[in-house]
């Protein structure tokens, strides 16, 4: 047989397999009405792995991998489609449509916002970037910022998330499992770092070198080249700044932004010393009520999963059943449970999505622990 003739013996098939997919899901629409008048859940484990394995049965070998990973899929389609029937609309889906209608067309452009730092830091440089006029309240610590949110000193709060160099900030994912926040928006900013010292030093002088660890993390090549000189890590850039500013001593410079050289009166000894000249760090924006304003693109999910193989991969099946873009995974340990981790994803997918409503109904059931942390748009 020839190339047309082989391509048409496939679309023969084709046509076969397209007629008993249609098929075999029209089925799956009726054992989830025959399960919701059981109560019983979508999910059977058991039922699968006996079906995997007649399946490998009646398989030839050399396909055996390539069957299993076929049924797998048609396994997961199956369970979405169920799902639209038993769980059609969840409480979660109403209060995200709520807040859609509810959340104002335009997002603010004053508001009272908590950023970790001082005058100079990076965060309030986000702030100024996602509000027009920032009412801004610093904070000394990270957890300070989810806490004055908590509290309700503050509507918003700014956090670094990310940084294109150094990965993620851990400690922030730590937080987000402790304390109820939504994020509104975030935004990129690009990070240039500069060593700066009192006026009159030169670079020879320097003996010791202040910063925000991620900052030292992000200019290492840089500071490795200087030899010889102590590095020491501080809460913040600007912090360091001002440390340099307030010392006794000439000795001494800081990693911070250009900025913070003209609010301490101190000067750049050398301009973008980060390793990568495409520096940028992501901030969030958070709130502790879910607002989600026009152009919400991208949504962001914590959960645990059960602690069994292919556990993740079921959650990660539904992105691609659904067809949605996962573009970030991260995973943080549990604090006092061994080996076990939350994870957290940035999916890209519209708010307004039919898809989108189907996910949001169906993760809660394949997690132990489900959180939605809000839909937003980034700034760049």
């Amino acid at each position: 047989m020839d190339l047309n003739e082989l391509r048409a013996a496939i679309d023969k098939t084709d046509e076969a397999l397209i007629s008993a997919f249609c098929r075999r899901m029209e089925i799956s629409a009726d054992i989830a009405r025959a399960k919701k008048e059981a109560g019983l859940p979508v999910y059977d484990p058991a039922r699968e792995r006996q079906k995997l394995s007649d399946i490998l049965k009646k398989t030839p070998e050399e396909y055996g991998t390539y069957a299993m990973a076929l049924y797998s899929l048609l396994f997961d389609l199956s369970r979405s489609y169920q799902e639209k029937y038993l769980n059609p609309a969840s409480p979660l889906t109403a209060e995200i449509s709520r807040a859609v209608e509810e959340t104002d067309k335009l997002f603010p452009q004053e508001a009272v916002v908590a950023c970790q730092g001082i005058e100079g830091a990076y965060s309030q440089l986000a702030c100024e970037k996602l509000f027009a006029v920032p009412n801004i309240m610093y904070c000394t610590t990270f957890e300070s910022v989810f806490a004055a949110i908590d509290a309700g000193l503050c509507r918003y709060g700014v956090l670094p998330l990310e940084n294109s160099t150094a990965g993620s900030i851990n400690r922030i994912y730590d937080l987000m499992m402790t304390y109820h926040f939504y994020i509104v928006r975030s935004v990129r900013l690009k990070v240039d770092h500069c060593l700066l010292a009192k006026k009159g030093t030169q670079l020879k002088d320097i003996k010791e070198i202040f910063s925000h660890e991620q900052a030292i993390s992000q200019c290492a090549g840089y500071l490795k080249a200087l030899g010889g000189v102590k590095i020491t890590a501080c809460e913040n850039t600007a912090v360091a700044a001002k440390m340099v500013a307030d010392s006794p001593r000439s000795d001494v410079a800081a990693l911070s932004s250009r900025y913070c050289a003209e609010l301490y009166g101190l000067q750049c000894l050398a301009d973008s010393v980060q390793d990568k000249g495409n520096n940028y760090t992501r901030f969030i924006c958070i709130s502790k009520n879910l607002e989600i304003y026009p152009g919400a693109d991208k949504t962001s999910i914590m959960m645990v999963v059960p602690h069994k193989p292919g556990s993740l991969y079921r959650v990660l099946s539904r992105f691609y059943a659904l067809g949605i873009n996962l573009i970030k995974l991260e995973s943080r340990p549990i604090p006092d449970r061994d080996f076990e981790f939350m994870f957290y994803f940035d999916l890209d997918t519209p708010v307004y999505s039919p898809r989108f409503a189907q996910l949001m109904s169906e993760l809660d059931a394949v997690c132990e622990e489900f959180k939605y942390l809000g839909s937003y748009s980034e700034v760049v």
